[in-house]
């Protein structure tokens, strides 16, 4: 079979638009191997460059992080590999780093090509040569190029005619896993979907790539994190190409393990492009996400302001003005976007289907925008108040929160989450406290909740924070309260109403509090699933008065749905 040794210093250029199959971190793993007395096979896919282990010692010998087999095999040795998800191959890195008179002398590799084996069939698999036995030298990358396989799920190492191996890595193209329906929802930048990270401004101490791996990762190190930078106004940013043109509806963002090291704000543009790597400067960009905080080591989730009749094919992830980003999931559809504004009859409710869109438009017709329910953060909520809950590690916290501990070291304090705040003429007798809600579980019909009516508070800021449920024999408390409520808000419009462009909605815990700021609009305490009780903190009059509470039902021509997350 035809090969091409390359250069190192032509890797990237190699490389670039391909992925590495046998990864660990993608899910790549040893399954059989025919000797490894020195030093154990798994080391051969590990996500790190191979380190010096030089005057250490083991039972069996000195220390080596790859593969090591012993001396004086008559044949040769092998290794199988089930790589990380089903894929064309074009290429392998194989690295004798730190092996120097006992590297393997020669390689060759096979693989399977019949995607529909698994590992327990290795064995009487038929295997076919994808790379013919070529030459290693000691302690040095090895760079090979071929032309681009069938899909292949195992491969298999042979070094003859025994040895040590660093690294060895497999790359080429993923096989997309995409959902048949259209209207299926799923994450178009991850991996296995085909999404790749085509352009980075710079990775200088975590690769792009790592944005879209499967999982949260373990620590800093397979993140996409950028140096620091010296100049004002300084951004970084990652173009990633998705795995099918997609209408997108939200993004997640992860800044797992990145505690002080965290981007203070990102935004996201999208387009649609047949280019590779589209210029970073086109005019052609749209801005999806407004520039937003972040905050470290939690998962960021936000929705998107993306035209729903326009399917994009990339994304370009800027962040201000460096840091570390764990992972990306860009959510959406290959078909129209669920969340576009649709026509349904007046005779159509939630418990019809009244997402479900129809052919002709009779004059009396309702307009549904349905919004995603997204998990509550303190940034994305940050726009219309505060959220209130304590922190386990307690770098999550938001940057600036006061931590200290109290009551003889048994308890922490987070101090001043947020503040109390009136403006009620002095005139009108309001004062400030604690009031408890009682709040019986919403209708969700199809996974949704239907929005109403949403209040304002013109005077003051107004806090809910969730109690917990009875011990005590007899006591009133809820015995089994629920975990789960909504929290939907807006901006303030030109014409003195709620600007459904700006909502919101967001799924807190038993464990968040919440404190909206004075006059934002939102939708009263609602509860999913069971009953909660909740106290809450206000200013109030007292009697009924629009000064204390203004409330609005929406309208009857517009139906709002608050689709609520599926897991």
């Amino acid at each position: 079979m035809a090969y091409e040794s390359i250069p190192l210093e032509a890797f990237h250029e190699t490389f670039k638009s391909n992925t590495e199959l046998s990864s660990v971190a993608l899910g790549g793993k040893i399954v059989k191997v025919s000797d490894e007395f020195f030093a154990e096979a798994f080391h051969l896919l590990e996500v790190e460059p191979a380190p010096s282990l030089k005057g250490q010692f083991g039972p069996n010998g000195a220390l080596y992080s790859g593969w090591e087999s012993r001396r004086h095999n008559p044949s040769y040795d092998w290794c199988i590999i089930k790589l990380g998800t089903l894929g064309t191959v074009v290429g392998f890195d194989i690295d004798t780093s730190h092996f120097s008179g006992n590297e393997a002398p020669e390689v060759s590799v096979d693989g399977i090509i019949d995607s529909s084996l698994d590992e327990h069939n290795v064995d009487n698999a038929k295997w076919t040569e994808i790379l013919p036995r070529v030459s290693l030298g000691p302690s040095k990358r090895h760079l090979f190029k071929i032309p681009e396989t069938e899909q292949v799920k195992f491969v298999k190492l042979n070094m003859y005619p025994d040895g040590g191996i660093a690294r060895f890595r497999v790359y080429g193209n993923v096989a997309p896993v995409q959902p048949d329906s259209p209207q299926e929802v799923f994450d178009l930048a991850h991996v296995f979907a085909g999404g790749r990270v085509t352009f980075m401004s710079d990775q200088h101490f975590g690769v792009g790539a790592n944005l879209i791996l499967p999982g949260r990762g373990k620590d800093m190190g397979d993140g996409w994190e950028t140096k620091r930078s010296r100049q004002k106004g300084h951004k970084d940013w990652v173009i990633i190409k998705l795995g099918a043109p997609g209408h997108l509806g939200t993004v997640e963002i992860d800044t797992a393990h990145f505690k002080g090291n965290f981007p203070e704000s990102c935004e996201l543009h999208a387009l649609c492009s047949e280019d590779e790597i589209p210029d970073s400067d086109a005019v052609d960009w749209t801005q999806i996400l407004s520039p937003v905080k972040l905050g470290p080591h939690r998962r960021h989730f936000f929705a998107l302001d993306a035209d729903v009749s326009v399917a994009y094919t990339h994304v370009k992830l800027t962040i201000y003005p460096d840091g570390g980003i764990k992972r990306v999931r860009i959510h959406g559809t290959k078909g129209p976007c669920p969340t576009a504004d649709l026509a349904v009859r007046p005779t159509d409710t939630a418990e019809n289907d009244a997402a479900t869109p129809l052919e002709s438009a009779p004059v009396a017709m309702k307009q549904v925008k349905t919004i995603p329910v997204l998990p509550l953060t303190p940034e994305a909520f940050s726009p219309f108040g505060q959220v209130i809950q304590a922190y386990g590690d307690h770098a999550a916290a938001p940057p600036g929160t006061k931590i200290t501990p109290a009551n003889q070291g048994s308890a922490t304090k987070f101090h001043k989450l947020s503040l109390l705040k009136s403006s009620y003429p002095a005139d009108l007798g309001a004062s400030s406290g604690l009031s408890v809600y009682r709040c019986n579980p919403t209708k969700v019909v199809n996974g949704g909740v239907e929005l109403k009516v949403v209040e304002r508070h013109p005077y003051t800021n107004q806090a809910f924070i969730p109690m917990g449920g009875g011990g005590i024999q007899g006591d009133e408390a809820l015995k089994e309260p629920g975990n789960a409520y909504l929290v939907v808000v807006a901006h303030n419009g030109a014409d003195d109403k709620p600007d459904f462009s700006t909502l919101r909605a967001f799924v807190a815990s038993a464990g968040q509090g919440i404190m909206y700021n004075t006059a934002i609009w939102h939708q009263p305490m609602t509860v999913l699933y069971k009953p909660m009780d909740f106290t809450c903190v206000e200013t109030q009059i007292g009697n009924g008065d629009k000064a204390d509470c203004e409330i609005l039902d929406l309208e009857a021509s517009e139906v709002v749905i608050l689709a609520l997350p599926r897991h």
